[in-house]
């Protein structure tokens, strides 16, 4: 009887650790295929950035509709997006905003168009032609940092003129080498699947 009571306690021991196995494994397969499902339906938050500043957004908003005045009764609704990323290019402790686009209105076999503007949204400058990322160099000119900006598969190297980047990185020096790859992305949106924005 004694080895009976045995046996009973140890096949309830072990059934219930089958259950508890059993369990974590469901949850582990849910939480997988919750995820799936969003990534598949391309609602999933992919990355670990913060929400973006809702003033930020508004401004950027209200500034594109300034600069894209006069496109934007050519504009289509499903064109009328953004994506935007911070970065502090003059060490001045107050990020400027990258702003770029992704479809065929702003988009063509050279690269897409975007702009810089400083931390006020006021306009640095307008560049062409550029596939995204943009990369941010090690080196500095006019105490901005200098920019990696791919077209048509290569890299140029852009460098702050008078205040302003040039506006088309085809005609600046080729980037001759390795890309480094410390470089800070920027505009990251087909790697990262950054949020866009409506304007």
């Amino acid at each position: 009887m004694k080895y009976l009571h045995l046996i009973i306690i140890t096949i309830l021991v072990l059934f219930s650790c089958q259950n508890k196995q059993k369990t974590k494994e469901n949850i582990v397969k849910t939480i997988a295929l919750d995820t799936l499902s969003k990534t598949v339906a391309g609602t999933a938050n992919l990355n670990s950035k913060p929400v973006k500043d809702i003033e930020t957004v508004k401004m950027i908003r209200e500034q594109l509709l300034v600069l894209l005045k006069n496109d934007l009764p050519s504009l289509k609704k499903e064109d009328r997006f953004f994506f935007y990323e911070a970065f502090d290019l003059n060490n001045d402790k107050k990020d400027e905003y990258f702003v770029g686009f992704s479809n065929s209105y702003f988009c063509g076999s050279g690269g897409c168009s975007g702009f810089i503007l400083n931390n006020d949204g006021s306009l640095i400058n307008k560049f062409s032609v550029t596939d995204f990322p943009i990369l941010i160099a090690a080196t500095s000119t006019e105490k901005f940092y200098d920019l990696l900006m791919k077209s048509d598969g290569l890299y140029h190297l852009v460098k702050m003129k008078n205040g302003k980047y040039p506006s088309n990185p085809s005609v600046e020096e080729k980037w001759k080498g390795e890309v480094p790859k410390e470089s800070k992305k920027v505009l990251d949106i087909y790697e990262k699947k950054m949020e866009k924005y409506s304007f």
